[in-house]
């Protein structure tokens, strides 16, 4: 009986989530000049609210997403043009094409910029750790490039960018290792995140610097963030904020660990960050495509109540987390489309394919309003997809 009741809850409440959404839109096409309402004016006294972008967005050649973004964020992150596969070419040297357009598109929309990254074991070309003759760089080699980078790099975009993702994804995810097994490590010795630290500061010292990781809600892995952070101001490094990436799935990380993470780096005095948020419809043990044609109402609506409930803790904690910041623009812009099963569609963000806001968009604007609702509550505890069909 009890599971007699649940599905009927999301049966009935599915469709009003997307009957809301549906309306809303409808009444901005039929009143032009009642805009969309915007997330930044909703968050403008609680923090930043932020998308990653690539250049075609940058320079006009997505014209509709970029009106999408002037109109929804007050702070972009360059999704890729700030990385070294990117900025730099095989001869060593620089190709600022698509960072630069990436800053004069926020700054003509008045918006903030943070840079993305500084040191990353993925998109770095090869030769970065390599010597002339190809043998592994020294030392020396790879410290003076490192150096030499982000003094370039940082110098360049210094009073334009608020702050950079220092380091990138340095944890190891497990073992007994705290640091990953990277190039960087393997040649610099595990002192190279407080090098970058250093570097960073001494570029620009008047830029926030930030360490950046994903599944920081796993007790081992945040444990060892934790240590990491605690290492870095022990010698003496500013640490403005960590970055807790935010990709996270329909049906974890819990909402506890998500707010116990906040919490936890918030004791060590630095601010927390959400700096790559999405959701993905799938599980890590699916690998179909099940929502290739369309999503379920119901799997929408449960989408909508996690964002809700995420936004509530977002804004509960508006004291340490200065930015929130959504990993692409609209559903057709994820990254997920690609990872980890290339060409899947997935769906984890608050605006459709086509731009249009979806549920999630609307239960993001007003957490609060959405889960009064006691069926939209039962949501974040219900069955959804094929357990709620019972195909």
């Amino acid at each position: 009986m009890a599971g007699m009741r649940l599905l009927a809850a999301v049966i009935l409440v599915a469709p009003v989530a997307v009957m809301v959404a549906r309306c809303f839109a409808a009444d901005a096409q039929t009143h032009p000049s009642r805009a969309l309402p915007a997330l930044k004016d909703v968050y403008k006294d609680d923090f930043l609210v932020g998308v990653a972008i690539d250049v075609t967005v940058a320079n006009g050649r997505d014209q509709a997403t970029a009106a999408l973004v002037a109109q929804q964020f007050n702070c972009v992150t360059a999704e890729n043009g700030m990385k070294w596969d990117l900025l730099r070419r095989p001869d060593g040297g620089y190709d600022f094409t698509q960072a630069d357009a990436i800053v004069a598109f926020a700054q003509r929309h008045g918006m903030t910029v943070i840079g993305h990254t500084l040191l990353w074991h993925q998109m770095t070309p090869q030769w970065v750790f390599q010597g002339d003759d190809g043998a592994p760089a020294t030392r020396e080699l790879l410290l003076s490039r490192l150096t030499e980078h982000i003094q370039t790099v940082v110098g360049r975009y210094r009073g334009k960018v608020r702050g950079w993702d220092v380091v990138n994804e340095a944890i190891a995810n497990s073992g007994p290792d705290e640091l990953r097994d990277s190039p960087w490590r393997r040649i610099l010795g595990d002192d190279y995140v407080v090098e970058a630290f250093r570097l960073a500061a001494a570029a620009d010292p008047s830029t926030e610097l930030y360490y950046n990781d994903y599944n920081l809600e796993d007790p081992a892995k945040r444990d060892k963030t934790v240590r990491l952070i605690r290492r870095l101001q022990a010698a003496g490094i500013r640490v403005t904020a960590v970055g807790t990436q935010g990709h996270w799935k329909l049906q974890s990380p819990t909402l506890e660990e998500i707010e116990k993470t906040i919490q936890t780096f918030a004791a060590l005095g630095v601010k927390v960050n959400i700096t790559e948020l999405d959701m993905s419809l799938f599980t890590k043990e699916q690998t179909d495509d099940r929502y290739k044609d369309a999503v379920p109402p119901e799997v929408l609506a449960k989408q909508a109540a996690r964002y809700a409930a995420m936004f509530e803790i977002f804004r509960r904690h508006r004291d340490v987390i200065d930015r929130v910041t959504f990993w692409g623009a609209t559903d057709r812009h994820s990254w997920l489309n690609h990872q980890p099963v290339k060409g899947r569609a997935d769906h984890p963000l608050l605006f459709d394919r086509t731009g249009q806001p979806k549920p999630a968009f609307w239960a993001a604007i007003d957490p609060a309003g959405f889960l009064t609702d006691p069926a939209h509550q039962s949501l974040l505890t219900s069955p959804i997809g094929s357990e709620v069909r019972g195909d």
